[in-house]
């Protein structure tokens, strides 16, 4: 009877130690492919790749749109920029653009009196000379229609240069916001909306004004490859 017995404890206890050790084997297991899961996943966020990078890159930029003086009639504005981003965040921007100065208000009074002359010219071209830093305050993606995913971004645009034409005196400030759509690795449509605060004489006045210019462009990104 004792020798029964014997035999059945050790098969018991056979039987319940290799339970345990399946148990132990089974935690482990389980413990390694959660353990590569996470690890896997925080690589995958790790090197995920940006749709559109900015960092070091020059931004060559096609300007039109309105010019929409205080003093002056709306008129057409034309012009280019060129920005070096440092960062995805802050950029440098340098541009120039070319419009007309008209009033219609001068032309009216001095048909009314032609012996007095307002402006030595009624229709007169004027340059905008221009620095300013631009910060990248806002990003987002948007995809097409189940297609590709494109990156967008909202800026704000601070500087201040010179408003070339007879009647502005000293700087100009200017203040603005933006937005820019990223097509591609090179490619960008971009959307401004600036304030500047000038100096103008007119008819023997000085007036602070408030001129607002909106336009829209094309930008080009180099290196092509992003």
């Amino acid at each position: 009877m004792r020798l029964p017995l014997a035999v059945a404890a050790v098969a018991l206890g056979s039987t319940l130690g290799a339970v345990a050790i399946a148990r132990v084997a089974r935690a482990q297991c389980v413990d390694e492919e959660l353990a590569q899961e996470l690890v896997g996943g925080r690589h995958y966020r790790g090197v995920q790749e940006r749709l559109f990078t900015k960092a070091f890159r020059h931004e060559i930029s096609a300007l039109g749109g309105w010019y929409a003086g205080d003093l002056y009639s709306g008129n057409w504005l034309a012009g280019g920029a060129y920005t070096f981003h440092f960062s995805e965040d802050l950029g440098l921007e340098a541009s120039v653009e070319f419009t007309r100065f008209h009033s219609s208000v001068t032309d009216s009074y001095e048909r009314r009196y032609p012996q007095i002359q307002v402006l030595d010219r009624a229709d007169r071209p004027g340059t905008l000379y221009f620095g300013h830093i631009v910060w990248s305050f806002a990003y987002g993606k948007v995809r097409w229609m189940g297609g590709n995913t494109g990156r967008f971004d909202f800026n704000f645009a601070l500087g201040a240069g010179v408003t070339d034409d007879s009647t502005s005196r000293g700087v100009t400030g200017s203040a603005g916001i933006g937005a820019k759509l990223y097509i591609g690795k090179w490619f960008a449509v971009r959307f401004d909306a600036r304030d500047h605060v000038l100096r103008e004489v007119l008819v023997g006045d000085e007036h602070l004004v408030n001129d607002v210019l909106i336009t829209l462009g094309a930008s080009v990104f180099i290196p092509f490859g992003g």
